[in-house]
């Protein structure tokens, strides 16, 4: 897949080995791990290939999406667009700063990352990404220049990557419908673009935030309370690990015009009550089943979030650049997206039998490791010892040295 967009066959093989090692069960998935599970005397190779190798970046991710879209095919698409954040140490890593992240639901040290997924009704990948840069990177050259950062890249808010992505995926699946939460619900800008698009969406927006009504404008927190009791319909948001997520679901008309049919859809808690709302937007009228489907979705990017980090990496790097950064990304989502595409095709093609649970993509990343261990010996598991301790020993004595500068 992705061999015709690496200029050398030393940087092919090398991504065909990082891809493997990526879903080894390492403890730890860093340039060394990856690059002693490979085989290699030294993580020369795997740095080489993540900072000045030559490969088309670009090619590789329109690559990767190809490669999810062939396989997951083009019908029941919705693309969800959603941020995570990976907790770091520092301040010199591209992107790094003090700022909220839904990871933890709190403001910490760490990078935020927008993802595009791509879901059907059976099966999901992340299929591009964008590093986010806070503004104070942004208003800092030196800091930009010493990450790696490309001259052309500026400031922007989360949802102008987002609508940027979609842009590119909507090329290839015209019909598909968008899902995102808060942060992109609440974004004019991003709902005008995909209604002038004629592209239907199902997007979070805040309880405070206000719609017209014959009464005047009010809060939708407020509308919720005049909802009558008959008005609220039991659906599922789909099938999650205890068994169908089922809701009360509430749908008002918002207003019509040439351009399609908006509504507001209110999602009650069964248990709790707590409320969320959405916007919704459709060229024409569609029912409220198709929209609980499209909300339901969303829960989809978390769970590619988690099996990204658990099982490829995605959150595991150590590197610091610009480049680096979405290199390591990339591939991480190269080896996630075989995973989920290989769970696919067995589902498709291999009816699950009765009293068997259906193969998961931990269970395919077991099966790889066990059926086709990597080969390694003695002497290249003590080398690799040596070669850690030398470099440990290394920054020690760095760490030492510049403490004595500083207390001089």
């Amino acid at each position: 897949m992705i061999d015709p967009h690496l200029a050398r066959p030393e940087t092919r093989t090398s991504a065909r080995e990082v891809i493997r090692a990526l879903l080894a069960p390492l403890a730890r998935k860093n340039c060394w791990t990856l690059a002693e599970h490979a085989g290699h005397p030294a993580p020369y190779r795997i740095q080489h290939l993540l900072n000045r190798a030559v490969l088309d970046e670009a090619a590789l991710a329109a690559c990767l999406r190809g490669y999810v879209i062939s396989h997951l095919g083009t019908e029941d698409v919705v693309l969800v667009v959603d941020e995570t954040g990976d907790l770091k140490k520092g301040t010199h890593t591209a992107g790094v700063a003090r700022q909220y992240t839904g990871t933890t639901g709190q403001i910490e040290n760490c990078q935020v990352a927008v993802y595009l997924a791509y879901t059907t009704g059976d099966a999901h990948a992340l299929i591009d990404h964008r590093l986010y840069l806070p503004s104070s990177w942004c208003e800092d050259p030196d800091r930009l220049r010493t990450a790696g950062v490309p001259e052309q890249v500026e400031f922007a808010t989360k949802p102008e990557p987002a609508r940027r992505m979609i842009a590119t995926a909507l090329e290839h699946t015209p019909h598909a419908w968008v899902a995102g939460d808060e942060v992109y619900g609440r974004n004019p800008g991003l709902r005008a673009y995909l209604e002038k698009r004629g592209v239907g969406y199902v997007m979070e927006m805040a309880a405070t935030d206000t719609v017209t009504t014959p009464r005047g404008p009010l809060a939708v927190k407020e509308l919720a309370v005049l909802v009558p009791g008959q008005a609220w319909r039991k659906r599922s948001a789909g099938a999650g690990a205890k068994g169908e997520r089922f809701y009360d679901w509430a749908l008002i008309d918002d207003h019509a015009d040439t351009r399609g049919v908006r509504w507001v859809l209110i999602r009650r808690s069964r248990t709790s009550g707590d409320l969320a709302f959405f916007h919704c937007y459709a060229p024409e009228a569609v029912p409220l089943a198709r929209l609980v489907a499209v909300a339901g979705r969303r829960w989809r990017v978390e769970e590619s979030f988690q099996q990204g980090k658990g099982l490829a990496g995605l959150d595991e790097h150590q590197v610091r650049t610009w480049t680096s950064w979405h290199r390591w990304s990339l591939l991480a989502m190269t080896a996630y997206a075989f995973l989920a595409l290989c769970r696919a095709r067995e589902l498709r093609h291999h009816p699950v039998p009765i009293g068997v649970v259906e193969l998961a993509c931990n269970e395919i990343a077991r099966l790889l490791e066990a059926l086709f261990p990597p080969e390694s010996d003695l002497e290249h598991v003590l080398a690799w010892s040596v070669f850690r301790r030398v470099h440990q020993a290394h920054a020690r004595r760095c760490h030492y040295r510049r403490q004595t500068v500083q207390e001089s």
